[in-house]
């Protein structure tokens, strides 16, 4: 079924097994506000007006607690069954381009919150869809860098984050990168440059 509906299938068994009140690396966030953000995503984009148009934000507040207020069963399911067919992101091939990289990062936010995670067996499937995200979202994440960026995989392709007048090169494995990208921590990355250009990148806000 591809990588999205692999992450999304596994995202909610742990969902199961860790239950509603689990932490997660999304900050202020347990695993059920995070299973309300996924249904909120698909079910309801109306809710997320607010970001937009200020007057908005309490219809979405308004969604938010709603839809809190469900069985932490009827949630997973809601989540596990995917968007609606009205919503574009039930298209296969969107649903591989966007919630590939989506799922994945909200599946290690949950799963990397535990202490006794552990990095996944690697999966170059998973990789190739994880890097194609990466190459049409690095600039937004790095945009504000005040060095340049570049991102550097284990054979040696790279993506060109952001240019500037010295250059930080990140390492890692696609997967690695990517969560890099979003903000998250912990990640298995290794950073390479001027130790105040690393500093400055490190600092960026670059999660969404």
């Amino acid at each position: 079924m591809g990588v999205a509906n692999d992450e999304r299938q596994q995202l909610c068994d742990l969902f199961d097994q860790v239950g509603p009140e689990a932490p997660t690396l999304c900050e202020g966030w347990s695993t059920r506000d995070l299973a309300v953000h996924l249904v909120m995503r698909e079910h309801r984009p109306d809710a997320f007006g607010g970001r937009l148009f200020r007057k908005l934000a309490d219809r979405g507040e308004r969604i938010r607690a709603e839809l809190a207020q469900l069985s932490w069963g009827e949630l997973i399911d809601r989540v596990r069954q995917g968007p609606p067919k009205w919503n574009p992101l039930g298209l296969s091939a969107v649903d591989e381009a966007v919630n590939g990289a989506e799922f994945f990062v909200h599946h290690e936010d949950v799963r990397r919150a535990r202490p006794d995670w552990q990095p996944r067996p690697e999966d170059p499937d998973r990789a190739e869809v994880l890097w194609k995200a990466l190459s049409r979202t690095a600039r937004y994440f790095y945009g504000r860098s005040p060095v340049g960026v570049v991102l550097r995989r284990e054979d040696g392709y790279e993506i060109a984050a952001r240019n500037g007048p010295r250059t930080v090169r990140i390492l890692g494995p696609s997967e690695e990168l990517l969560l890099h990208a979003f903000g998250r921590k912990p990640v298995r990355v290794r950073v390479e440059g001027n130790e105040a250009d690393v500093v400055a990148v490190e600092d960026l806000r670059r999660g969404l």
